[in-house]
């Protein structure tokens, strides 16, 4: 009997090569490497990959070459499809809900980038109360008056993050890091908002409190970080911002797209909000420039989740969800599960 196949996208594995030994025993690799929309549609009209059982994605610079998958991609995706494997956090790019219409399971790799994410997290949290990127760009530009500028006068309007309150919207595993470390380094106090209230036991590890409403916790919070996945719409609205606590901060980490970046923008220039850091950007890759000019924003290339450690864990989990599935039948980290269940109805 032949093994079923596996279509692998974009580039070779680097790292986990024992597992993928392992992967190659029980499953026949196929490889689209990087193919445009156009080829890849070609492709898959005409079952150039055969009928695979599972897509398999690695890295996040490789294999999306062909875009967004929407209904247009998934439509062709052969019957005997019924699990995709990806690197990477968010899952924006991808139609989890028509997957699931098609019986595929769709799974993330949010687990193996915590670390990486959460401690990004960390220094745009500790930057929003210290003021480190005036400082640096004061430093950097090697003026001797912006140097001086920025010695004299950033204690005047800066704070020791310890004994304030952070709000996390999306207590999910990045959100519970940041919790962890924010709480037991920084003595920070933990408030968060979610769709669902954690366990008594998460919420007392980090002496969490719980918030029904997001503006309540918008209201309270000395920090707001977003750390919750990208649902289609916006989770920060100019009516959410226009409820924050005067003089707070807003870091972002999940997806720019949660943030009307246009209401942030009036915020800070009011002095609404005194601070922020953005690790994602509503225009990625393009930066809002009037952010860009702001020394009291800390802006970063979407890199929070990169980290050899990252990808190293990509590779592994998405070989792990392929391999647990097929023996299980349980994936180890589904995103549209719920949705899959509903189809079945």
């Amino acid at each position: 009997m032949s093994k079923p196949i596996v279509l692998h996208l974009g580039d070779d594995i680097k790292w986990n090569r024992e597992l993928y030994v392992t992967l190659q025993s029980k499953f026949a690799i196929v490889r689209s490497h990087s193919m445009s929309r156009p080829e890849f549609t070609a492709a898959l009209k005409i079952r150039k990959f055969g009928d695979f059982v599972a897509m398999y994605r690695p890295f996040w610079n490789t294999g999306g070459e062909m875009g967004n998958w929407d209904d247009e991609l998934i439509s062709l995706l052969p019957k005997s499809c019924k699990i995709y494997a990806s690197a990477g956090a968010g899952f924006d790019w991808v139609d989890t809900r028509r997957l699931a219409q098609s019986g595929i399971i769709y799974c993330n790799a949010a687990a193996a980038c915590t670390e990486s994410v959460a401690d990004a997290a960390i220094w745009l949290i500790l930057s929003t109360f210290r003021a480190f990127s005036w400082s640096s760009t004061a430093a950097r530009s090697l003026s001797v008056p912006r140097f001086q500028d920025a010695n004299r006068n950033i204690a005047a309007v800066t704070h020791n993050p310890n004994s304030h309150a952070l709000g996390i919207v999306g207590l999910g595993k990045i959100g519970y890091r940041v919790a962890q470390k924010a709480s037991v380094a920084f003595g920070m106090k933990i408030m968060y908002n979610d769709i669902r209230r954690m366990p008594t036991d998460i919420e007392e590890s980090v002496s969490a409190t719980f918030y029904e409403k997001l503006d309540d916790l918008l209201a309270a919070a000395d920090c707001t970080l977003v750390a919750t996945p990208f649902g289609g719409d916006k989770v920060l609205q100019a009516s959410n911002i226009a409820r924050m606590k005067k003089g707070s901060r807003l870091v972002n980490i999940a997806r720019g797209k949660l943030i009307d970046e246009d209401a942030l923008v009036a915020a800070l220039e009011s002095g609404q909000l005194v601070s922020a850091g953005l690790d994602v950007h509503y225009d990625e890759p393009r930066v809002n420039a009037k952010l860009a000019a702001m020394p009291n924003v800390e802006l970063l290339a979407h890199t929070a989740g990169a980290s050899v450690e990252s990808h190293v864990g990509f590779e592994r989990l998405g070989m792990e969800n392929i391999l647990g599935f097929y023996e299980t039948g349980k994936a180890v980290t589904p995103v549209n599960a719920q949705w899959i269940k509903e189809s079945k109805l």
